[in-house]
């Protein structure tokens, strides 16, 4: 019985395979955060307005779209929250979230670029913060990610990014970037 399905399995290849595989998994929903400091290291905060009353504040954070890049994530989603300019540095976390979702931070400098708009059906308020003077009401996942992004230039923690109960595949669809959804 496994020689006749291991056959069928080669039989079909390419994309009915992938298909097939698609429609056999489980679908994963991708949050990416940003962790985005100024040039003096402060940590740019937003008091989210769909976030639980007692945590409202955290980092930039929104869902991949398809077709994009988890750095491109970061850097439309500071865009469409701040109407700020980054560039996106290191991985600083890679993990399994809640349910069907996966986390993943990246640190990220702002370097004067855009000008402060907050977009207000998600954003009720934005600060920049010391790493030593953070609101009431953070999210606490956020603080632990400001800790371990370090403060020089993006730089992570050493041995770089934190890496947990990741879901890999064992190839990638051809075409499909490392860091892509």
């Amino acid at each position: 019985m496994k020689r006749l399905i291991a056959r069928l399995w080669l039989g079909i290849r390419g994309s009915t395979q992938w298909r097939l595989l698609y429609l056999s998994q489980a679908k994963f929903m991708v949050g990416v955060t940003g962790v985005v400091r100024d040039r003096d290291g402060n940590v740019l905060l937003l008091r989210h307005r769909f976030w639980d009353e007692r945590r409202q504040w955290g980092l930039p954070t929104g869902g991949a779209k398809r077709g994009e890049t988890f750095e491109q994530t970061v850097v439309r989603e500071v865009r469409e929250e701040t109407g700020l300019e980054v560039s996106v540095g290191e991985l600083v976390q890679l993990r399994s979230g809640f349910r069907l979702r996966v986390e993943v931070a990246y640190a990220a400098a702002y370097a004067g670029g855009g000008t402060m708009r907050l977009n207000p059906m998600e954003i009720l308020e934005a600060r920049w913060c010391a790493p030593d003077d953070l609101p009431e009401g953070l999210l606490e996942s956020h603080r632990l990610l400001i800790e371990s992004s370090g403060g020089r230039g993006g730089r992570g923690r050493e041995g770089g990014a934190e890496v947990r109960g990741v879901v890999e595949a064992a190839q990638d669809p051809s075409g499909l970037g490392q860091h892509q959804v």
